[in-house]
């Protein structure tokens, strides 16, 4: 056998053994990496590569090798996920770098970390002084996970007593012109609801790149030709002035009538309205 093709026997089925071996190992191996799960990429590449140019070798070597390398940080993680002192001994833990505002030297002195990379991690966090933050860990990845104080966090709808509605993410109903039936049934609808909400649009299926739903059953489309425009989802902005017009019309015929009885029929009925609209209205923006 010529030894190109050896070669490109050898590069496929070592490639298609550390896929497999690489997608067993977990997710982990794909993000950040701790320390042995770093060595334990490096080496399981350097063997696939070694053992792709060096013909000499039997296949089988190679195959030996990263099997062992393979069932070694495999059985690291099964022993991990039940002992605790084994996880903090193999993958490390995290390290309080700063408490209180105050920068914790002999920690940082500990994990080799300087004050530079302190705050080039704070600067990527959008921390531009030590003293905005209560507290921050680095974690057993280098990753540094910072707690700004209360008064520099974020204001959320919470904070100002405001009243949202709650979401979920949007599902891809339209991909490459193809309609996709299982996001279609997770919402409940239909193809024919899709079509009528598409027919609304005045686009068919087939000129649609992509096509989503969101938390309120609002379709969204993008076309493949970016030169037409799409016109913007209306119909919950218009229920909502339709409501409020409703209710200042109530308010209006209360003020127009002498009739008691008629005036309070009204009223009653434009205040039932505003406590409808107030209770609507998240959804509706």
């Amino acid at each position: 056998m010529q030894d190109w093709v050896q070669i490109l026997i050898r590069s496929v089925t070592l490639l298609v053994v550390l896929f497999f071996f690489t997608k067993w190992l977990g997710s982990k191996q794909l993000s950040q990496l701790n320390i042995f799960e770093y060595i334990t990429g490096v080496v399981l590449g350097g063997v696939v590569a070694i053992h792709i140019s060096t013909l000499d070798s039997p296949i089988y070597y190679a195959l030996i090798a990263m099997f062992v390398w393979f069932l070694i940080p495999y059985s690291v993680e099964l022993i991990s996920l039940k002992s605790k002192t084994f996880r903090n001994f193999m993958q490390g833990k995290s390290t309080v770098v700063i408490q209180n505002g105050k920068i914790m030297e002999d920690n940082l002195k500990k994990e080799h970390y300087s004050t530079d990379d302190l705050l080039e991690s704070l600067r990527k966090k959008d921390i531009f002084k030590v003293a905005d933050v209560e507290f921050a860990l680095l974690e057993p990845t280098g990753e540094l996970s910072v707690l700004p104080k209360k008064e520099n966090q974020p204001l959320t709808a919470k904070d100002v007593g405001l009243k949202v509605a709650p979401e979920r993410e949007p599902q891809t109903v339209i991909m490459d012109g193809k309609v996709l039936l299982e996001p279609l049934a997770n919402l409940s609808l239909n193809t024919n609801w899709l079509e009528t909400e598409l027919e609304k649009l005045n686009v068919s299926i087939e000129n649609v790149f992509l096509g989503q739903v969101d938390t309120h059953g609002q379709l969204t489309v993008d076309l493949y030709d970016d030169k037409i425009a799409v016109p913007t989802p209306s119909q919950k902005p218009l229920l909502l002035a339709t409501m409020k017009k409703c209710q200042a019309d109530l308010e209006m015929f209360a003020l127009a009538t002498e009739n008691e009885k008629v005036k309070q029929m009204y009223e009653k009925n434009s205040q039932n309205l505003q406590k409808a609209i107030e209770n609507v209205q998240p959804y509706l923006k």
